[in-house]
């Protein structure tokens, strides 16, 4: 008998139903390919190493097992019993849910395909226990299961059975922003403000949960928020998440932990059996996408300015599936993933991703992840991903997919320089989110070694200034103690909060922070002190410093310090500077190109699409995090990864949503990729971080593998003029193009059958052109559509990348209003010579009412 244990209500019967399921007529051999299910998160900065889940009992894991039979999502009505009305599921079954006779028959199916993944469970296993976690119904039809590994072999080879795959552990990858981005003036404006700005769009967010309480999601003293009729989801009740949590803003809040706790890594005392954020990540990345406008940032008494979500008046739906210092379980992330769907959500919001992917699988397109994420896009949700934090390398990303929208990682131009006044009257800059040292006298100087007594800890070099019992608190007290940042910050346990409690215990005036190499001072992640404090992170610059030090403290023949003359003043670190530069990409960003294989071998898909804010974002926080010393009691913490990036496209994507509802996933992103800025607010190319072996990383122009389209320019993408659509069939398509992978693959992945005539994927009607390896010559085509309120006329011109030829057919052309007015137009690129490097161009279309639609290409020629 196989047994059912259930953390949500939706995933099913909490019976094993009676009856034995029908066999497919399909190819037993199709029913046995392997795919992969090896996926992880990325979350902030972090970069997890790639680990399988732990076994709770001897042979006994998580498998997620996919069945025959299309999910709700691309169920056409017609099973026997079940016929409903087909064309409401062969269009948008998401459009017609709240019909009577469609709800009753997604009821119907649903229930049918859990009584199916029962059925076979009991069939199997009616000696043997097992335990079913889930039954995916609505984006998958599968189930995740308790099982032996001889469980496992036997479910595999059964003939209703697409495939078998263990389960893998995973783990999680603003103040200024909205002005930066143009947002009240510009798309704001258009929409009554930032009280109206994104209003009845529901966000959802597959993260660690929400601190309810927080202000960014207050209603007090909001415009009421009325129900929505189109969101089906609910909203948990537990001692620590209660009744009216959810409050309109805060409009759906569920947990997802049934794997987790089956592998025995949760804990409900620590985790949390509700929505309750008890890590940070999740509240940080809701408040970035949704949160509440003008909202005070205060730390250690500091007023940082006011935060705002992208879209202040969108709804948040919270699917919680990650949780804090355990991460995750691939079966809670695709849990949460379906019933988001399965609850109406506009924008599925995910900072996650594939990272070190195993090498014993076909197409990163057919990956359980990717395909979820397919059938999510056929129920008209536009999936937003973050496109990884592997940079700055290539092949690092982590979101492969042309239906999602992946997103790079941007640097603004916010920072909080700092300076050191020396006594000598020089001036070192340095940075540090600190107060000043008060006054405007110069402080004595000490170097930690001068000043402790002993070792301490060995865990902790003295300069780590990590034990105040070391120190002679009589030679600190007033002076600006010299501590060094350097392997144990970065690796071992020293932390910037006990810093700061060392400094405090000591009487010191401040801390001036020095680095060994360049190296190390690439590595510092600011975060507010309340402590004077700088940190000298260029090595030139420590030498510099320390030399003066020197220079003016007395030494006996034993290196002991006799006297200390040398003195400095901090200045306030705690001033926002705008540089107002266009974004750079983020070092850590993960580059293309994309890959089609776990092989690494180039696709013909560009990845990243675009790019967003992500280095050192402002968020809300919870204050119960326990994993990030930094913000430990505090309501807000700026954090940086592409995990920041994605909610602000997120949010964006909602605002254009709002202004055009009808609008599919494709259009959507369309309008975001072509109208993306690639040059600064000077007319200079964007820039992209490289390393360079100093604190300072090395500038580049970016490519189309660093960032995509550009950089995100909501302003524009509200007026783009022309958009490049792609439906489901579109994809499907694509993943029956040459060499992707073979018909039966695709039809046992997305129960549908390939086109006689399936072309090249780099047919698929995306806004870019990209070929991993052009060989010859090669002809592709791609269609506008016209979704503006006027007909206009368009010019197409276009940079060659470097060794191709690139032409166009036609080079004008006039196009009508509306969705049925479209214009195709023909490429034909030739290789000239062969290069070990790809090359970029850019093809524009220029319209006569003054729209500009731009596309990248991205071309890599090799050897025929």
């Amino acid at each position: 008998m196989c047994s059912m244990a259930y953390t949500r209500k939706s995933s099913g019967s909490k019976s094993c139903a009676l009856g034995s399921p029908k066999c497919s007529n399909i190819d037993m051999s199709l029913r046995r390919m392997r795919w992969v299910l090896a996926m992880i998160l990325a979350l902030g900065l972090t970069m997890p190493g790639y680990e399988a889940a732990g076994q709770s009992h001897a042979d006994i894991d998580t498998y997620m097992v996919l069945l025959e039979g299309p999910p709700i999502v691309i169920y056409k009505g017609d099973i026997p019993g079940l016929r409903g009305t087909a064309k409401y599921f062969t269009n948008s079954w998401k459009k017609h849910h709240r019909r009577a006779h469609v709800k009753d028959l997604v009821s119907k199916y649903k229930t049918h395909l859990i009584q199916k993944h029962d059925a076979l469970l009991k069939d199997l296993f009616q000696e043997k226990s097992c335990t079913k976690l889930y039954s995916f119904t609505h984006i998958l039809n599968g189930a995740a299961v308790r099982l032996t590994s001889q469980q496992a072999d036997v479910l595999a080879k059964h003939p209703s059975v697409v495939h078998v795959q263990k389960s893998f552990k995973v783990q999680t990858t603003t103040v200024h922003t909205p002005e930066y981005l143009g947002l009240p003036t510009g798309i704001w404006s258009k929409m009554g403000g930032a009280l109206g700005a994104g209003e009845d769009i529901v966000i959802g967010i597959v993260d660690t949960g929400i601190d309810p309480t927080h202000p960014s999601f207050s209603t007090v003293g909001q415009k009421p928020y009325v129900p929505l009729s189109k969101y089906r989801g609910t909203c948990e009740v537990a001692k620590e998440f209660p009744a009216g949590s959810c409050n309109g803003k805060l409009i759906g809040a569920q947990h997802f932990s049934a794997a987790a706790s089956q592998d025995g890594a949760f804990n409900a005392s620590l985790h949390f059996a509700s929505p309750l954020d008890g890590d940070g990540h999740g509240s940080h990345v809701a408040s970035t996408a949704a949160g509440n406008y003008g909202v005070p940032v205060i730390l250690n008494n500091v007023t940082y300015g006011k935060a705002s979500g992208m879209a202040p008046r969108a709804r948040i739906a919270v699917y919680k599936a990650l949780y804090r210092l355990i991460g995750g379980f691939i079966p809670d992330v695709i849990a949460a993933c379906d019933k988001a769907v399965a609850d109406g959500v506009d924008i599925l919001s995910l900072s996650l991703g594939p990272n070190s992917p195993p090498g014993n699988s076909t197409s990163t397109f057919l990956n359980i992840l990717d395909l979820a994420l397919l059938n999510a896009v056929k129920a008209n949700v536009l999936v937003v991903q973050a496109a990884g934090n592997g940079g700055p390398y290539p092949k690092t990303v982590t979101s492969f997919s042309p239906w999602v929208l992946s997103v790079a990682a941007g640097v603004d131009d916010r920072t909080y320089p700092n300076v050191i006044t020396l006594g000598d009257k020089s001036v070192l800059k340095g940075t540090g989110l600190a107060p000043a040292t008060k006054g405007e006298v110069l402080y004595p100087l000490i170097l930690a070694k001068d000043a402790t007594e002993g070792q301490g800890n060995p865990g902790f070099a003295p300069s780590d200034c990590q034990e105040p019992s070391i120190f002679q608190k009589a030679l600190v007290t007033g002076k600006l103690l010299i501590c060094t940042y350097g392997f144990n910050y970065i690796f071992g346990g020293s932390t910037l909060q006990q810093l700061v409690k060392t400094v405090e215990a000591v009487g010191a005036a401040g801390v001036v922070l020095v680095v060994e190499s360049d190296g190390s001072g690439s590595k510092f992640d600011p975060v507010p002190l309340r402590i004077p404090a700088i940190a000298l992170l260029s090595f030139a610059d420590s030498a510099t410093f320390l030399g003066y030090y020197e220079a003016n403290t007395k030494r006996g023949q034993n290196g002991k310090a006799l006297s200390f003359g040398a003195t400095a003043k901090l200045g306030d670190g705690q001033v926002t500077v705008y540089t107002g530069q266009a974004q750079q990409v983020a070092l850590f960003s993960s580059r293309g190109p994309d890959v089609r294989d776990f092989n690494f071998n180039d696709a013909d898909v560009l990845k990243p699409n675009v790019m967003g804010p992500g280095f050192l974002i402002w968020g809300a926080w919870t204050p119960i995090a326990i994993d990030n010393a930094a913000y430990q009691g505090e309501h807000f913490a700026m954090i940086s990864g592409t995990s920041m990036a994605t909610p602000h496209v997120a949010g964006l994507s909602a605002l254009l949503k709002a202004k055009y509802p009808a609008w599919s996933p494709a259009a959507l992103s369309s309008a975001m990729v072509t109208t993306a800025d690639v040059l600064d607010q000077q007319g200079r190319p964007i820039q992209s971080q490289q390393l360079s072996g100093g604190p300072t990383p090395l500038l580049q122009d970016a490519t189309p593998f660093d960032m995509g389209g550009g950089a995100l320019n909501i302003n524009a993408a509200i007026n783009p003029g022309l958009i490049f659509e792609a439906v489901y069939l579109d994809y499907i398509k694509f993943l029956c193009s040459a060499n992707m992978s073979t018909p039966g693959e695709v039809l046992a992945a997305t129960k549908t059958a390939c086109p006689q005539a399936p072309g090249i994927p780099a047919d698929l009607n995306t806004p870019s052109i990209t070929f991993a390896n052009l060989v010859g010559t090669k002809t592709v085509s791609r269609t506008v559509t016209n979704v503006m309120a006027a007909g206009e006329t368009y010019t197409v011109t276009w940079t060659n990348p470097a060794d191709v030829v690139l032409t166009a057919s036609p080079t004008s052309f006039a196009i009508g209003t509306g969705l049925q007015n479209t214009q195709t137009v023909g490429f034909t690129l030739r290789a000239t010579a062969t290069s070990q490097t790809a090359s970029f161009g850019r093809i524009i279309f220029k319209g006569s009412l003054g729209h500009t639609v731009h596309i990248p290409v991205s071309i890599g020629i090799k050897e025929p």
